[in-house]
């Protein structure tokens, strides 16, 4: 039984494009995007932006379920956003990620841990 239904959000790649332990820079209107594959397989759509400075998060190592600015080393808990090193110690936004068949899909409006994308 497959569901019909269209998933909220619009296609940003495909499942196979982000590697384990890899991520993959989009662009959601002119909001650029991370979308990310921990070690454990899972995909997580997060906010590109390091919160300590204008670092692109999606360039950074990933490692368990987080990710790391390569520009200053804090690590960003994917599935919360929480920055669980310095200097960062304000979160980035995370989105809801739906897979429908290969299709990946963010919705920008859905912003799972309430940070401000402005």
């Amino acid at each position: 039984m497959s569901d019909s239904s269209t998933p909220a959000g619009v296609i940003v790649c495909q499942d196979e494009d982000v590697q384990v332990k890899s991520s993959l820079l989009v662009e959601v209107g002119d909001y650029p995007i991370a979308i990310v594959r921990d070690s454990y397989g899972k995909l997580h759509a997060i906010g590109d932006t390091c919160s300590h400075a204008e670092i692109s998060l999606s360039e950074g190592d990933v490692e368990d379920g987080t990710i790391e600015c390569w520009a200053h080393g804090s690590s960003f808990d994917l599935a919360t956003g929480q920055p669980l090193t310095l200097p960062a110690f304000e979160p980035v936004p995370v989105f809801a990620l739906s897979i429908h068949g290969n299709d990946v899909y963010v919705d920008v409006t859905n912003i799972l841990n309430g940070v401000s994308t402005q």
